[in-house]
């Protein structure tokens, strides 16, 4: 496997916040603790110190969730050194998507998992954990349901309600035989199907499931999942829960912070006046009613936080210096910045997701002999044809240096006149004229292209391969065909190419 590296502003597929983010814009440095960078963990581990959480509750929790799981040795003892006050956790999660849903599932790991090493180096003194964080508490199971493979759908269909975690999996073995269908009969399609059903025949739920394949997929490098939907680690977030619940008190403080965001970016998550839900009778709802204060002590498992809750959850639970996470996340983790001052926690260090895409040995091959560099894969369908037409022309078809002689000669025009009458005339005069050379323009291109029938084509479907309905490949497709052809050796292949900290999007050749 070869790796190119892009900068993500060439891409044009992400946001101008994570643009500025990766650029460590000042703009950002409020809604922060830190740009992340090496150097930066000393002191985010310094203030995590200085923030107690109660380890013993979470290893018990870590060991009571994980009993009936084959845990690799390095993520059992990752465990047990989290009772170590020089151990550290850092941390990323996801929905429990079907079959792990978009192949950015892997990157978010393997990304986590690499940063957990990176840091490991370099403060050889200290553990760091990386934490796999189910959210099992999510109600959206339209989101988590399906699965795009071939160019098709993979559905599960259910109607089960509620906290996705605690969904039954059944009829789910109706789809891993349409799935085997699918695969074919090799050894790593068999590897595949043998894997999805130990995951999803042999447990009672959606979390149980998801939690053996990532164990499977990820555990020989220690990671350690998390559901934080349990009692116990609930009872330490009760602080908190009563102040939102009850007081409303973080409205206030995420409108501010939201706001002074939205002067220069799309605000990513609503916030309300109460940030949780209530769980009951397999239901998830928004409260609406008021809340004693003795249930929320008695019972906290019944409150579960939302997108903008989650966060706060996590860091005051865990001993985490980090979170990994999409440029959404990020985003909405920024508008929690005033809460985390308020509550004395330490927020974590934002690392950005690798984002990568992986494009076959032949698809390279076929593209560049089309005259394209790997950078020219982020220009659209029109655009590549466009080039590859030119080029083949030698650009006799291009009428830029025409435009560019019209340009000047109504600039000339013009500085022979300051009545702003005729000033405007001129201006419709050379606007119309210039949308009839881009007219013709256009004409002597589609004749071209007639020309370059075949290749055009290939062009196109290259295109919609490497972004399918105008996608990033990664929010797309799912891992099982990069699977099917590099087998077990595709996620070491992901492990030995992605670095958080590199500041790149990553293109693999495989």
């Amino acid at each position: 496997m070869q790796s190119y590296k892009i900068p993500y502003s060439k891409t044009k597929q992400f946001s101008n916040l994570v643009i500025d983010y990766l650029a460590n814009d000042e703009k950002l440095k409020p809604f922060i603790s830190d740009f992340p960078t090496i150097d930066s963990f000393e002191k985010q581990i310094t203030e995590k110190q200085n923030y107690p959480v109660n380890r013993e509750v979470l290893v018990s929790v870590l060991k009571e969730q994980n009993k009936e799981f084959n845990l690799t040795e390095l993520s059992n003892n990752n465990i047990d050194l989290l009772l170590s006050e020089d151990t550290f956790t850092i941390t990323t999660g996801h929905q429990l998507c079907l079959f792990t849903g978009p192949v950015y599932f892997m990157y978010k790991i393997i990304s986590t998992i690499n940063l957990a090493e990176k840091v490991k180096t370099k403060y050889p003194k200290n553990h760091f954990v990386p934490i796999f964080w189910m959210a099992t508490e999510d109600h959206d199971f339209e989101e988590i349901k399906s699965i795009n493979l071939f160019g098709k759908k993979v559905i599960w269909e259910s109607e089960q309600e509620g906290a996705v975690g605690k969904i039954k999996l059944n009829g789910i073995a109706k789809i891993i035989q349409e799935l085997e269908g699918k695969l074919g009969n090799n050894e790593h399609a068999n590897n595949l199907i043998e894997l999805f059903k130990n995951a999803y025949l042999n447990h009672a739920t959606l979390a149980d499931a998801t939690r053996y394949l990532v164990n499977e997929l990820f555990g020989k490098y220690g990671i350690v999942i998390l559901d934080g939907d349990d009692k116990k680690l609930k009872r330490e977030f009760v602080p908190i829960m009563k102040n939102d619940i009850l007081n409303n008190s973080y409205k206030s403080r995420i409108e501010g912070t939201s706001g002074r965001l939205s002067e220069n970016y799309k605000a990513q998550a609503f916030f309300r006046d109460i940030n949780f839900f209530k769980l009951s009778e397999g239901k998830r709802e928004l409260i609406t009613t008021e809340i004693p204060e003795s249930e929320i002590e008695n019972h906290p498992e019944l409150f579960s936080p939302n997108v903008l809750m989650r966060p706060l959850y996590q860091e005051s639970i865990l001993p985490n210096i980090a979170y990994v996470g999409g440029g959404a996340e990020v985003a909405y983790w920024m508008q929690l910045r005033d809460v985390f001052t308020n509550e004395n926690i330490p927020m974590p260090l934002l690392v950005l997701r690798n984002s990568a895409m992986l494009i076959s040995d032949k698809q390279k091959q076929k593209f560049s002999s089309f005259g394209f560099k790997l950078e020219d894969l982020f220009l659209n369908e029109h655009q590549l044809q466009k080039n590859f037409v030119l080029n083949q022309a030698n650009s006799s078809i291009s009428l830029a240096s025409e435009k560019s002689d019209l340009e000047k000669l109504f600039k000339n025009i013009l500085a022979k006149t300051t009545d702003v009458g005729m000033q405007n005339s001129i201006n419709s005069f050379y606007a119309n004229q210039l949308k009839k050379l881009t007219q013709f323009e256009q004409k002597l291109i589609r004749i071209e292209k007639q020309k370059h029938e075949n290749a055009i084509h290939q062009i196109s479907k290259i295109n919609a391969q490497l972004f399918p309905q105008n996608s990033l490949q990664e929010r797309f497709d799912n891992f099982i065909p990069f699977y099917l052809k590099e087998g077990k050796n595709f996620i070491e292949m992901l492990k030995d190419n992605l670095d958080p900290l590199d500041t790149n999007f990553v293109v693999l050749s495989y």
